[in-house]
Order: structure tokens, then C-alpha cells, then sequence
């Protein structure tokens, strides 16, 4: 963090007033987004109901243990054990880091089409608004979006504004995995969209895992969607701040410990995801071998060497990105520090060539989609720099 005694310097409190300008405008020029929490709390709910319930007259393994620990509980039952389990305590089941994968799909499907029933009847709720029994009928659209045949619900929580993450591919059989991690504005009703449908988690993942594929067909991958996380709801004072992307950090890192098998994992990084990843680099997992972000407004440390992590780190910015224009420093917890495609911040600048602005980096067809690609699937050499002396590939081979 900057640091700064009660000697007058200009230059310092000029670039915090901009900053706190910045954002101040952003969040009262239609930017921020008013989010309807809800009361209920099914998810803790369901992991107290875990606690106090048992499995062939032996109490349940505290649903906070370590991966390592849950998953050899659940390789000690019978698969009808297992689905009990699942059937009886879906979300606590279909959320636990260490749960076999396959089993947390059947759970999550159990959880949703439990949290889309609770929709439906909110939207014929006569002590809602109408405005509230719209947003019910949304949820519960986009709860039966969720369910369609094949998709892979990894991780949901319906609380507040929900929280989703999704796998493309098969995670068990998986030799190269990709996690990315949006931005602000990220939640159940955004997790897809229709119209630009690269700039939510689910298109991003999808272009991505295509994107993997054209690069290295001989390759399995798999691709996760992690808006496992609550992110900021708009560009207002919450998205300076680092609150959420600390939650989001510790969130991250649980994910990764649980991931089944050894195959190397990278992380994709848009917008305030930065953040997330940046506090999360520390304490990754010797299996994450790449953070690359996109549309960076900081990675909360002023190099890459402060990140104090063993995996590579790459950046890259569209030209026409308005990310650039938010002042890059950290006074007082307010901003996220130093601009990661800066040559003093020290990451492997890679071309956005092509991207649509801030959230086009996932469009089909861009250097932007290419390059995260050839970073998936370990062809390191074949990514293209940003600048012409491909300067960010040195010292680098095919993985």
C-alpha cells in the first residue's frame, strides 16, 4: 500500500482525489447495480443440517475439513450411500470442496430444482411487489436454464444475489484445467446472457474451451465458469475496494485444493477478478502454473514479484478499454495498485489485439481468446506479445 506522512505532498493527494472522483462518478452515472438481498440463508442451513446428521450410525465429517480428508469419507461409502447423502443434504453436498465431482452435479440438481420450486412460489407471492415477483420469475428461469441436460453444476448457493460455477469438460479425465474468474456485476441472473454472451462466465468459458481445442486438439481440458464468489455489485465504492476479492481469494483457494487429479491449472482473470486472483496468488496451489488477467484495474501489489507466487503471470489491456482511464494506486484501501501491464509492474504483456473493450476479451477470433488458449493448453510459445520484440515469451518453452 502507498504510504505517506502529514508533510504536504501534492502529487499524492492529486492522485487520491482523482481516484475517489473516479469512482464517485462511476457509481452515480448509472454504473452501479442495486442488488435484492434475501433473508434466507439456505446454505448455512443445510451444513448445520450435515453436522447433525449420520451415515450407517457414524457421524458426518465436519464439512470444513480439508479436501484430502472429505473425499476419502465419501470413498469409504457405497455409491447408494453416497446418493443418501446427496438426496438428504443436496447443497451442503453439492458445494463441499473434497465431494467427488459427478456426485456434487447430482446434488447441485437436486438444489436447484429445490431453490427454483421456492421461486415459483415468490412469484405468486401477493406480499412481494410486482417488481419482486418479476425478479422470482427470472430466478426460477434461469434456475431451469441451469438444469438442461448435460450441464455441470460444480458449485450454487441461491442466497442473495447467488452464486454459480460450472465445468465445461471432464474435470476427472482433464489434462490441462482453466479457471476463469469475472468481475463485478456477477451473479445467478448473469452467469449467461444472451446478447454479448462472451462477456459472461459462461460464454467466456465456453469461447475458451473451443479456443483450447483449435489451438491443441490432442489435449483434454476442461474449463470452469467460478462465479463462486460475491462480487461487486457495479463500479461504485465496494468495486475499489478489496472486501469481496478477499472473500473471493479464500474461495478460490478452496476450489483449487479440491480439484480431482494433478493436471496443471490456469487461471483467466477479467476485471475485478484481477483482484481476486491477486490476493489469491500467495497461497495457490503448486498445480496453478499461470495467472493471466485481463482488463486489469490492479492485482493489489505494485510488482509481480509482490505477489509472492511460483506460477507466471501475463497482462494484457485493450486499446479501447475504459479500465485504463481508473487512476492505478492503493491509498487507504481505496484502488488496487499498480497497472499490471505497466513495464515496471514486471508481468508478460500479451496482445488484446481485436478484443471489444472491456468485455470483449473473450470474443471469438480475437489475439485475446488466442493467447489465454495457447497459455490453457501450455503452448507458451505460440502466444503473441504485446509488443513486437516478444519480449513475454522469453525464457519459455511448450509445457
Amino acid at each position: 500500500m502507498t504510504s505517506f506522512d502529514t508533510s504536504p505532498q501534492p502529487n499524492a493527494w492529486r492522485a487520491l482525489l482523482a481516484l475517489a472522483v473516479a469512482f464517485v462518478m462511476l457509481a452515480t452515472t448509472g454504473w452501479t447495480a442495486l442488488r435484492q438481498q434475501r433473508n434466507a440463508a439456505p446454505l448455512p442451513a443445510a451444513l448445520t443440517a450435515w453436522e447433525h446428521g449420520r451415515m450407517a450410525g457414524r457421524e458426518l465429517p465436519d464439512p470444513q475439513s480439508a479436501p484430502a480428508g472429505l473425499a476419502r469419507f465419501f470413498a469409504s461409502l457405497t455409491e447408494a450411500q453416497r446418493m443418501s447423502l446427496a438426496r438428504r443434504f443436496p447443497l451442503a453436498v453439492g458445494n463441499m470442496n473434497g465431494a467427488p465431482v459427478d456426485l456434487r452435479y447430482r446434488a447441485n440438481r437436486i438444489a436447484l430444482e429445490q431453490a427454483r420450486e421456492v421461486e415459483r412460489k415468490r412469484m405468486r407471492d401477493t406480499r412481494l411487489t410486482p417488481a419482486g415477483q418479476h425478479q422470482a420469475g427470472r430466478r426460477m428461469n434461469r434456475l431451469g436454464t441451469l438444469m438442461s441436460p448435460g450441464r455441470q453444476i460444480l458449485a450454487f448457493n441461491p442466497s442473495g444475489p447467488g452464486r454459480v460455477a460450472e465445468v465445461f469438460g471432464d474435470l476427472d479425465e482433464a489434462e490441462r484445467v482453466s479457471v476463469v474468474v469475472p468481475g463485478v456485476d456477477t451473479d445467478l441472473l448473469t452467469f449467461q446472457r444472451t446478447h454479448r454472451r462472451h462477456s459472461a462466465p459462461v460464454g467466456m468459458a465456453e469461447a475458451l474451451r473451443a479456443a483450447e481445442h483449435e489451438a491443441d486438439p490432442s489435449t483434454r481440458t476442461a474449463v470452469i465458469a467460478w462465479a463462486d464468489y460475491t462480487a461487486p455489485g457495479g463500479l461504485g465504492m465496494e468495486a475499489a475496494m478489496a472486501r469481496r476479492a478477499e472473500a473471493g481469494a479464500v474461495r478460490l483457494d478452496a476450489l483449487l485444493r479440491a480439484l480431482p487429479g494433478a493436471a496443471p491449472v490456469s487461471l483467466f482473470c477479467h476485471s475485478y477478478g484481477s483482484v481476486v486472483c491477486g490476493l489469491a496468488a500467495s497461497t495457490l496451489p503448486g498445480r496453478v502454473t499461470d495467472i493471466a488477467v485481463a482488463g486489469s484495474p490492479g492485482m493489489r501489489a505494485e510488482t509481480a514479484s509482490q505477489l509472492r507466487t511460483h506460477a507466471r503471470v501475463w497482462a494484457m489491456r485493450d486499446a479501447d478499454d475504459w479500465i485504463q482511464d481508473v487512476p492505478y494506486l492503493e491509498v487507504g484501501g481505496l484502488g488496487h495498485g499498480a497497472d499490471p501491464v505497466s513495464p515496471g509492474f514486471g508481468a508478460r504483456v500479451l496482445s488484446a489485439r481485436e478484443a471489444e473493450g472491456h468485455s470483449g476479451y473473450f470474443e471469438p477470433g480475437t489475439d485475446s481468446l488466442r493467447n489465454f488458449a495457447e497459455i490453457g493448453v501450455g503452448a507458451y510459445r505460440a502466444v503473441a506479445c504485446a509488443h513486437e520484440d516478444g519480449v513475454c515469451r522469453a525464457g519459455l518453452s511448450y509445457a
